[in-house]
């Protein structure tokens, strides 16, 4: 969450930030703000409520010229949103600007001292001691370098912190400290670019955005120093740090909607070449065989192992829970699936026979960050199932399966759910092959059923025409239960989550055999209920759910299969998927219920891409 952008180099700095926080303004939208140093050494500051949008102006001679700056567009936490409150920050002296991408768990004690010192604060945010703190240092005699390195000392919690100082030679170092958001830096033809996510290198390659680039992740516990004339890495102990540069693509930068009207429909879209994606050289079709040459534990331990656990938060929990049935199923383990913010919390049993498995599309999620140094902490084996290359998570794992969904924009995720999801499958038939809990007619089979994924998912999104009429149909509706069974119970409450983010309904996902214990109190006329009832093992129990909802006036849509007439008449609205093997419903259920979410935000007028209140990645516990 918040987006970052520093730039030293010898072009007007205004422009530069700007694009860039444009890039990364999913990751926050309540405020926004970019502080400029002119050649003179005064500091411009410029800030909005609400979207980057409000800082672009016709007359670029409005705007503060300079070629050193730092931005920043908020997701708020200590404080609403504000003018007040919009980073940038300052001290009392103005001699320090800062941004800041975290929580300071201990800012109020922090704020009560320094002002009893005399600094006074503008802002009821967390950040704002970061400029004091830094002033503090500066006033004793510490060069800017300790004085960023002696307020790390004081402020506990995650954060990923970039201060500008102006003076003879200025100077911008970033800090990353815990688990909080990356910091990712670019240099490239005599000038830097330094951002909370790669999106924001953007303006400095935008010359060259066909080639790859190289970049630098800074680590926890590392600083940047950036000037003029060098860019250099210490530890937070002032030790100089040897990075190495990642190469990075065009596709990893690409954030362009097309022809489309929203990222979120362009990314639904992509879903069938994700798929395929997906099996890029881990899937040999013609000997139907699955080979993870990027999964680095041996077969002898993956023989031993005696329990999976798979960790995510939000939609990658879902991925979690539906993986987990397949880890049991094709691997035979014994597998849970846990939410990545309570799992240091429940006391599991681990050891070097476990493998614990994240997953998560940014790799910066802080809970998921947390839940794996735990897991590691326990001698648990580790990979993570993630969509960034570099991130947090690929350098704590031992082994990283890259959905290869390519950059994801819109905040809700879909085109990374459907990704975790085929790599998951592969994950459990990889380990299914090397345990012999799988035989080779088996494994052939799910490669089969795999092959067939990326058109049965084209068909479906050939006409979208009928969920923008179904979404008509039940936006006028508060609340909304859907109910799913087996693999298809996480589905139903990721089509729930989805519906609840862009749209701001109120629903819930349910198994649908636990209605009648509760939920059925709620079911009249006046609420909706989405049924998964695809024909497949359990299709007769749903069938009996369903009925029990009619009988209590509730309306029913239902998602079924082609050709299922009789059910269809039962209910209220139904729409139709293929009939598709089992092991595919979960991929193939998810499109119509991300094509419902988006229709009903668009019938009720909301900000798809970018959803109050929330971010793209959530770097703070």
């Amino acid at each position: 969450m918040c987006g970052i952008v520093g730039y030293v180099g010898d072009r007007e700095a205004w422009p530069i930030i700007l694009n860039g926080l444009l890039h990364l303004e999913y990751r926050g939208y309540d405020s926004a703000g970019i502080a400029v140093l002119d050649s003179c050494g005064r500091l411009e500051i410029r800030k909005t409520m609400g979207r980057v949008q409000s800082l672009i102006t016709d007359d670029l001679s409005q705007t503060p010229s300079g070629t050193i700056a730092l931005g920043h567009t908020r997701w708020a936490t200590h404080g609403p949103p504000s003018y007040d409150n919009a980073h940038p920050h300052t001290g009392c002296n103005q001699r320090v600007t800062v941004v800041h991408n975290g929580i300071i768990e201990n800012f109020l004690e922090l704020k009560k001292k320094l002002e009893a010192d005399g600094h006074v604060f503008s802002s009821q945010t967390d950040s704002e001691v970061i400029p004091h703190l830094i002033e503090v240092g500066l006033s004793n005699g510490d060069t800017f370098e300790e004085a960023c390195r002696s307020m790390e000392r004081q402020i506990k919690g995650s954060q990923a912190i970039v201060a500008l100082s102006k003076q003879i030679d200025p100077v911008l170092c970033g800090l990353r400290l815990g688990h909080a958001g990356g910091l990712v830096i670019a240099d490239y033809e005599g000038q830097t670019i330094l951002g909370s996510a790669l999106p924001a290198t953007i303006p400095l390659f935008d010359k060259d955005l066909s080639s790859s680039h190289e970049v630098v992740f800074l680590e926890s516990e590392e600083m940047v120093t950036i000037t003029r004339s060098r860019t250099s890495y210490h530890n937070l102990d002032g030790r100089i740090q040897v990075k190495e540069p990642v190469s990075i693509s065009a596709s990893d930068l690409s954030s362009d909607k097309g022809n489309y009207s929203h990222f979120m429909l362009k990314e639904i879209m992509e879903q069938p070449d994700v798929v395929g994606a997906s099996f890029k050289e881990r899937v040999d079709f013609h000997n139907k065989t699955v080979n993870l040459s990027d999964f680095h534990v041996s077969d002898s331990d993956i023989f031993y192992l005696n329990r999976v656990i798979l960790v995510g938060c939000g939609t990658s929990l879902h991925a979690a829970q539906v993986g987990r049935s397949w880890i049991e199923e094709f691997a035979g383990i014994p597998a849970s699936a846990e939410s990545a913010s309570e799992f240091r919390y429940n006391n599991l049993t681990m050891d070097h026979k476990t493998l614990v498995i994240s997953i998560g599309q940014s790799g910066e999620t802080a809970d998921t960050i947390a839940a794996m140094e735990h897991a590691v902490s326990k001698g648990a084996r580790l990979i993570t199932i993630c969509n960034s290359e570099g991130s947090q998570a690929t350098r704590i794992a031992e082994s990283t399966l890259n959905m290869l969904a390519g950059l994801e924009i819109g905040v809700a995720s879909t085109k990374t759910f459907l990704a975790s999801l085929c790599t998951v499958q592969l994950l459990a038939i990889y380990i299914g092959q090397i345990r012999g809990a799988l035989d080779a007619d088996q494994v052939g089979t799910l490669i089969d059923n795999l092959a067939t994924l990326p058109r049965i998912l084209g068909d479906i999104l050939k006409d979208t025409g009928h969920y923008e009429d179904l979404a008509n149909k039940i936006c006028g509706y508060n609340d909304l239960l859907f109910l799913g069974r087996g693999t298809q119970v996480p589905i139903a409450s990721e089509g729930a989550l989805k519906l609840k983010e862009i749209s701001y309904i109120h629903a819930e996902g349910y198994p649908a055999g636990e209605m009648k214990h509760g939920p059925i109190a709620l079911i009249d006329a006046h609420m909706a209920t989405l049924a998964l009832a695809p024909k497949s093992y359990l299709y007769d129990k749903m069938v009996g759910n369903i009925l029990e909802v009619k009988a209590r006036e509730g309306m029913e849509v239902a998602i079924l299969t082609e050709g299922d007439v009789d059910l269809g008449s039962r209910v209220d609205v139904a729409s139709y998927i293929p009939l598709v093997p089992e092991s595919l419903l979960p991929m193939v259920l998810t499109i119509p219920l991300q094509l419902l979410a988006y229709y009903v935000a668009l019938a009720k007028g909301c900000d798809v891409d970018k959803p109050r209140n929330l971010a793209k990645s959530v770097t703070v516990e």
